[in-house]
């Protein structure tokens, strides 16, 4: 075996590999204007992330541009302020939205379709749409994946989906919801899968595709994988620690830069 070492990498190229604070530099026993500077602006897009109103007239209305039936509902949480401090009311409907959903269901179906603002209302605005636009196909193609309803909740945890789930009689809800917003990525988007929804599944129950962003998972990627595991998952009658994600073989190489919405 050579005893070589391997070439030594300057440190500040790491940067060009993460949007991590790496390699800052350091100003006597601080950090430089800049970095401190750059962490500040990034903390405070966070805090407006989390606070940012829901527009849900806004998504209504993109989507319905997309021909799909879309009902709008709300949590318990009355306000962002009860949204934040109660987790437990973005979990359950308010009794308006239950009623209203309960009209609406008119057959069981296969799947079920929610877009929920969660802690980051920038997120759903900026992906939400673009993402349904490259899934549906997938869902329709071959044999076809039958959607029963598409939702816009506001105030609305993971969940909620599962409640909503239930009421329309689904055999799968697929959540979509802005996550926890990071430093990095104020607006990412993740998203939630949960067979035989009903209130009080686990969160080993569900499977996860998260850090959808721009320079994160490509909206091309998350709709090839989200695909896989409505179709699997219905064939399976299983989600969560059940249900491993193969779809990697599937998933389209990412190219260049992140397509537009």
């Amino acid at each position: 075996m050579s005893d070589k070492s391997a070439p030594a990498r300057p440190t500040p190229d790491l940067r060009s590999f993460t949007p991590a604070r790496v390699a800052l530099g350091r100003s006597g026993a601080s950090l430089p204007t800049t970095a401190l500077l750059d962490f500040t602006l990034d903390h405070a897009r966070a805090r407006d992330a989390v606070h940012a109103a829901f527009d849900a007239r806004r998504l209504l209305a993109d989507l319905s541009a997309l021909g799909l039936a879309v009902t709008e509902v709300r949590s318990q949480a009355v306000d962002r302020r009860d949204y934040l401090r109660r987790p437990d009311l973005g979990r359950r409907l308010e009794p308006g939205s239950a009623e209203l959903l309960e009209r609406a269901a008119s057959a069981p179906c296969q799947i079920a379709i929610v877009i929920g603002d969660g802690l980051s209302a920038a997120a759903v605005h900026a992906h939400a749409v673009a993402l349904v636009r490259r899934l549906l196909p997938l869902l329709a193609a071959d044999d076809g994946v039958a959607i029963g309803q598409i939702v816009v909740a506001s105030g609305a945890r993971v969940a909620l989906g599962d409640e909503i789930g239930a009421i329309l009689g689904a055999r799968m809800v697929v959540m979509l919801i802005g996550e926890r917003p990071g430093l990095s990525a104020p607006d990412s988007l993740g998203t939630y899968l949960t067979f035989a929804p009903n209130p009080g599944r686990s969160d080993a129950e569900r499977n996860c595709v998260s850090n959808i962003h721009h320079a994160g998972l490509s909206y091309d990627e998350a709709a090839v994988k989200i695909a896989w595991l409505v179709r699997e998952g219905l064939a399976r009658q299983v989600s969560g620690v059940a249900l491993k994600d193969e779809s990697a073989d599937r998933a389209p190489r990412r190219i260049g830069t992140f397509p537009p919405g």
